[in-house]
């Protein structure tokens, strides 16, 4: 079974940053795509950064400059890191994966971890 382990978030003043972690239990290699998603208090939970099996990475207009998405193939790990941290960006982060097998399509989420930016 896949699964994905979130880590890093915390309680951290406005200005800072932080470094989410995601690990896999398979191969990164494997997903077609993996991302982070936020879920801000009382909102849908959106897409941050995604980076395709051929590390193609696509960054949130809203983020772009203080987000930076990476991976670490040797130890099935990808990271989100944030800086300049906001007020707005307080939320849940989750990290996503996906696999394709011809038609059809499986998506993977970790459980979360909570990014608390005080003013």
């Amino acid at each position: 079974q896949v699964q994905l382990l979130e880590s890093g978030g915390g309680l951290v003043q406005a200005g800072g940053s932080l470094r989410l972690r995601c690990i896999a239990s398979i191969d990164l290699s494997k997903f077609n795509t993996m991302g982070w998603y936020r879920q801000a208090p009382g909102k849908q939970r959106d897409l941050v950064a995604n980076m395709t099996s051929a590390r193609d990475t696509s960054i949130a207009t809203s983020v772009k400059g203080r987000f930076t998405l990476f991976r670490d193939d040797l130890e099935n790990t990808m990271y989100l890191h944030i800086s300049s941290l906001k007020p707005e960006d307080t939320g849940v982060y989750y990290c996503n994966g996906d696999r394709v097998f011809g038609a059809l399509r499986w998506e993977y989420w970790g459980q979360g971890t909570q990014v608390t930016v005080s003013s």
